[in-house]
């Protein structure tokens, strides 16, 4: 696995979320890719160890899109969203993770 190479503290941080919407749905169901919200300091390899070790799962491959965040504006103040990325993961055939299951 290559988990090996991280360490276990910082892969447990690499991962923030999975994203459940509308489009992610769509793309796990066309593409067989699972998408999850990462920090904005993750690359690929932590990316694919994280999921690894958290998810006993095998990796094929993994994507990655940094999104700007969205200016917003209250009155006569702007501001804007934090900036995300988010990691398309695709799995080895065979392998899934359902999150409905309830951790063990």
């Amino acid at each position: 696995m290559s988990a090996l190479k991280f360490s276990e503290e910082r892969l447990m941080k690499v991962l923030l979320a999975p994203v459940i919407s509308e489009k992610a749905t769509m793309v796990a169901e066309k593409h067989e890719q699972i998408v999850f919200r990462v920090t904005p300091d993750a690359t690929k390899p932590e990316i694919k160890a994280a999921v690894e070790l958290l998810f006993k799962v095998e990796v094929e491959s993994v994507q990655t899109v940094n999104r700007e965040g969205k200016q917003k504006r209250a009155g006569a103040h702007i501001g804007r969203r934090n900036h995300t990325k988010r990691a398309f993961v695709v799995l080895k055939p065979g392998q899934e993770i359902n999150f409905t299951e309830e951790a063990k």
